[in-house]
């Protein structure tokens, strides 16, 4: 139990710093990234107001039903390029990317990727 406490205080210590470095330093919107084994959510969040502009994730009812599993790569392009789109139709093109404690690999990078090329500047 002693070496999951150590881990999970690793974790949380490197998501503030991820995230205070984000909030202070940068005026754009920030899209943040929840991942689990299972599914992969997205949301692109104004700091300044407090305000979620768009979300998606592998549980809403269109990516559900196109995949099975959400825990892959494929499912979290989707999931990267319907965040991208919900948030050019509220009118956000400029976002920094929040990846939490994840290392920018495997399906944070796919996502990353998707939403690039879907539209978004990160």
């Amino acid at each position: 139990m002693k070496h999951e406490k150590k881990i999970g205080k690793q974790r949380w210590r490197r998501r503030c710093h991820v995230r205070n470095r984000l909030k202070h330093d940068s005026t754009r919107p920030r899209l943040s990234i929840f991942r689990s084994r299972k599914h992969i959510y997205a949301q692109i969040i104004d700091d300044q107001t407090g305000r979620t502009l768009a979300a998606a994730g592998t549980t809403d009812k269109p990516l559900r039903e196109e995949f099975r599993y959400g825990g892959n790569k494929d499912a979290a392009t989707a999931v990267g390029k319907a965040v991208a789109s919900a948030s050019l139709q509220a009118g956000v093109k400029q976002v920094t990317l929040d990846r939490r404690e994840y290392k920018y690999h495997g399906r944070v990078a796919a996502l990353a990727a998707a939403a690039r090329e879907a539209g978004l500047e990160l």
